[in-house]
């Protein structure tokens, strides 16, 4: 990923079709050495090609990747246990609520 945001940093510089040479510089100028097969390969695979349409082709592709939110539905034989579960999201909440407790009593906390 590293290589790739390299590569898409020298194109929004103004360089077209950035080298190997160049990302290296760039990759560098953050304290990354840059594996040589690995900017070869970015260098191979993103030359001469428009990233614009690359970029837009890839939205269009994740797009069609769920991303969460929607809930499986869940067996019958766990409706019982149902109860259970509830019992136990109560004891987490206890659990949490301790941590946060524990951080006040050790002096400082995220927000002092």
């Amino acid at each position: 990923m590293r290589y790739v945001a390299a590569y898409l940093l020298a194109t929004l510089g103004g360089n077209s079709s950035p080298s190997a040479k160049d990302i290296k510089k760039i990759l560098s100028s953050v304290g990354i050495d840059a594996d040589d097969e690995r900017v070869n390969k970015v260098v191979a695979e993103l030359g001469g090609k428009n990233l614009d349409e690359l970029i837009n082709s890839g939205l269009s592709k994740l797009s069609s990747v769920p991303s969460g939110g929607a809930v499986a539905a869940a067996p019958a034989s766990a409706a019982p246990a149902a109860g259970g579960a509830a019992a136990q999201e109560k004891k987490e909440e206890e659990k949490k609520e301790e941590s946060e407790e524990s951080d006040e009593d050790m002096g400082f906390g995220l927000f002092d």
